[in-house]
């Protein structure tokens, strides 16, 4: 990594996936597929019930929707609700360890932006 940024961890020269690297560790909770466009949403929301969710993120199909709330929900970085109605009512928010990823992602956001607008420029 950049030692200009104030990274001071040794990597490995052979595998960086065998080190204790925040970046790869904070990557594997929430680099998959569908979690950020699921946080996204939570942030746009105080609360979102799970039918919102499947058809806000588009693409996602029941079973990776699942897993993938399961899997923020272990890292505590969402919060499921369960209500015992009739018919059952289930919602997800944001923990406040999930919000705090939310200046960095928009920090992504605006980097990819830029991004697209130098490709575009070629």
């Amino acid at each position: 990594m950049n030692k200009n940024i104030g990274y001071t961890a040794e990597l490995p020269s052979d595998n960086i996936y065998d080190s204790n690297c925040p970046i790869i560790y904070a990557l594997n909770v929430v680099g998959q597929k569908w979690k950020l466009p699921i946080m996204w949403r939570l942030s746009e929301n105080e609360t979102t019930r799970y039918n919102e969710l499947k058809r806000s993120v588009n693409g996602i199909t029941n079973m990776m929707l699942t897993k993938s709330l399961k899997e923020l929900e272990e890292h505590k970085l969402i919060v499921r609700t369960q209500y015992e109605t009739i018919p059952p009512k289930v919602e997800y928010f944001l923990t406040q360890r999930g919000k705090s990823l939310l200046p960095s992602l928009n920090e992504l956001y605006k980097w990819g932006e830029e991004q697209i607008k130098l490709d575009k420029s070629k």
